[in-house]
């Protein structure tokens, strides 16, 4: 009877073919735009650090939104955000094609991370409230899936696109998807999911957390001058003085019990964080180093990355299941073990080192990310009870979000060291090899520390099943 209700209200498949198709356009957003970078860089006439800005501004308004739109999403209805943060995604798409000069491009990448943190907030918790708990994991997994897969096109068609039509073309296609997503949910949901609709919202928690994670995330990718240094310590006691008032706060915008109290949900979320910090920034080293140090085109080079993100695919919907029988503390942290081999691979990267050798590496690194990912989702997800399962959905996002800009942070920090404020050009090829070997062996010795949070876990047998 219930299940016929349920019928009337949504379509559960089709609700999944939504977030499937979000699941997919979120990461081609963050992904493709990196093989495009040199194309932009051009245009604009912008420097290394000045360029990896097109990247990461997506990621940081995402970042800085997830946690607080997560919550509201939980108070004034999940399909309400979902639809707007669509909305807001296609707007800013169209403004990104017609930007008319690099900053302006970046304040509208800004825009699209608020509609991608509206999407990624609400998406895993559709998902949790819509399918039963039996169907709730195939789901997860399908989804996660067409997250990988969204990765896996982004260096392919992204660097055909670019090469034939032009890097505008990136933000062009994403606006069909936003538009059918959009009508779609507007038609085919008669029902909102709104299980906090008694809390209020935490204002002056969220407000902290923004300005503490901006100022800490701008400051770091900025580092070693004066005004960063600054910036980076006021966000991390912005951070602590955030805790601190979400413990005393009755409806927190982000509950650090869950991390006191549940030492799985913990550290399956630290291991995250630490394995998209050593993991996001390959791409866009990758593809700096293919197409100036190797002269390849942007097709050629999305050609030699997509190698990481198909095998990742290939064994994430593998380790998926494998964690439905086995201990997701044994999956997830073998993975770790591979990813640090891949890593230390490509920490010997040379002006002369042959595309074979990278394609290797990235089918390493594709392989233990594959077999990390999946199992360490389903661990955070089957620790907590099912009405916080909006919230370690938002977590989860969090991790990977923050993690992916800690990636980058780091990256352009240390390309900044090297080369200051100058382009990539034929001067100064020796010093930005000398950054990306100190790229991989800071991402190799940031992986290995993740193999020890993600094995502190501890055994299945102490989950609560949600």
């Amino acid at each position: 009877m219930q299940h016929e209700h349920q019928q009337n209200l949504y379509n559960k498949n089709l609700l999944l073919t939504m977030i499937i198709l979000t699941s997919f356009v979120n990461p081609f957003l963050g992904s493709a735009v990196n093989i495009a970078l040199p194309k932009i860089s051009t245009d604009f006439s912008m420097n290394a650090v000045t360029m990896s800005w097109v990247s990461m501004s997506f990621l940081l308004s995402s970042a800085v939104f997830l946690v607080p739109l997560g919550k509201l999403a939980d108070i004034i209805g999940r399909k309400r955000i979902f639809i707007t943060g669509n909305v807001i995604i296609t707007i800013a798409s169209l403004l990104c094609a017609f930007a008319p000069t690099g900053g302006i491009l970046i304040a509208f990448r800004v825009l699209q991370g608020i509609g991608s943190a509206m999407m990624f907030g609400t998406g895993m918790a559709i998902i949790t409230s819509a399918f039963p708990a039996h169907e709730r994991g195939k789901a997860i997994g399908i989804s996660v899936s067409a997250v990988y897969i969204g990765l896996s096109v982004a260096p392919l068609l992204g660097g055909f696109l670019t090469q034939t039509l032009g890097w505008r073309s990136l933000f062009f296609i994403t606006i069909p998807v936003g538009i059918f997503v959009v009508i779609a949910a507007a038609l085919s949901i008669k029902t909102e999911w709104a299980e906090a609709k008694h809390e209020s919202f935490d204002i002056k928690g969220a407000v902290l957390y923004m300005v503490s994670v901006t100022a800490l995330m701008y400051g770091f990718s900025k580092l070693p001058e004066n005004i960063p240094i600054a910036l980076t310590i006021a966000g991390l006691i912005g951070l602590a003085f955030f805790v601190y008032v979400e413990l005393k706060a009755e409806f927190p915008v982000l509950n650090i019990h869950l991390f006191r109290g549940n030492r799985i949900f913990a550290f399956s979320n630290l291991a995250a964080l630490i394995n998209y910090a050593a993991t996001f920034a390959i791409t866009f080293i990758l593809s700096l180093y293919l197409q100036y140090i190797k002269g390849l085109d942007p097709r050629q080079a999305g050609t030699v990355l997509v190698t990481q993100p198909l095998v990742m695919a290939f064994f994430a919907s593998f380790a998926g299941k494998l964690s439905d029988r086995h201990d997701s503390q044994i999956l997830a942290s073998l993975g770790m073990g591979i990813i640090v081999v891949g890593l230390f691979l490509l920490s010997f990267l040379a002006e002369f080192t042959p595309i074979w050798f990278i394609v290797i590496s990235l089918i390493v690194l594709g392989s233990g990310f594959g077999l990390f990912s999946s199992p360490n989702t389903n661990s955070i997800m089957s620790s907590v009870e099912k009405k916080y399962l909006g919230v370690a959905s938002a977590t989860v996002g969090t991790m990977r979000l923050s993690g992916q800009m800690m990636s980058m942070g780091l990256a352009t920090m240390i390309l900044h060291i090297f080369m200051g404020d100058s382009n990539v050009n034929v001067t100064n090829h020796s010093s930005f090899m000398s950054s990306v070997r100190v790229i991989f062996i800071l991402f190799t010795v940031l992986c290995f520390l993740g193999v020890f949070a993600s094995l502190a876990r501890g055994k299945k047998e102490a989950q609560m099943q949600g």
